[in-house]
């Protein structure tokens, strides 16, 4: 049977499937085939029914590029570029904890005679190399369903 993933939950790996005959179906990271690890939301699946949960489950096609209007990798890469040293890509990307420490790094840390906001703007320029390098999938997961703060 064909149907559409509604949601799915990386780190419980769990997620919900609308089936083309109208019913919902649970379905877990295992039951993901064709080495495939996750399952975006608006991707379209092949799958079969045991005991009332999907299993087998093929994607057939992706979920569309703006990943239900979540943030953009190249826009947190031009951030950390442009304003990595006071932490302003962490903020865009809600991880307010990072982008503090990086604020406040940038900013009161040249009393240690530059050192530390050098450090800070190391850190924004890798994470911007690692922003483009990523696809948009496993930035995503990594940065922006996941709770991964640093590279």
């Amino acid at each position: 049977m064909r149907g559409k993933v509604l949601s799915y939950d990386d780190y419980t790996g769990s997620g919900l499937i609308s089936g083309d005959d109208g019913v919902r179906y649970t379905f877990t990271r295992g039951a993901l085939m064709g080495g495939a690890r996750e399952a975006f939301a608006g991707s379209t699946v092949d799958f079969e029914i045991g005991d009332g949960v999907a299993t087998n489950i093929y994607i057939i096609s992706g979920a569309p590029l703006n990943l239900s209007g979540d943030k953009n990798r190249i826009v947190a890469a031009l951030l950390a570029f442009f304003l990595g040293w006071i932490g302003i890509h962490k903020f865009y990307l809600g991880k307010t904890t990072a982008g503090v420490l990086m604020l406040l790094g940038g900013t009161i840390g040249w009393i240690t005679f530059g050192i530390i906001p050098f450090i800070v703007g190391v850190i924004a320029f890798i994470e911007f190399i690692i922003y483009l390098l990523k696809s948009d999938g496993d930035f995503h997961r990594d940065y922006v369903a996941g709770n991964k703060s640093w590279f």
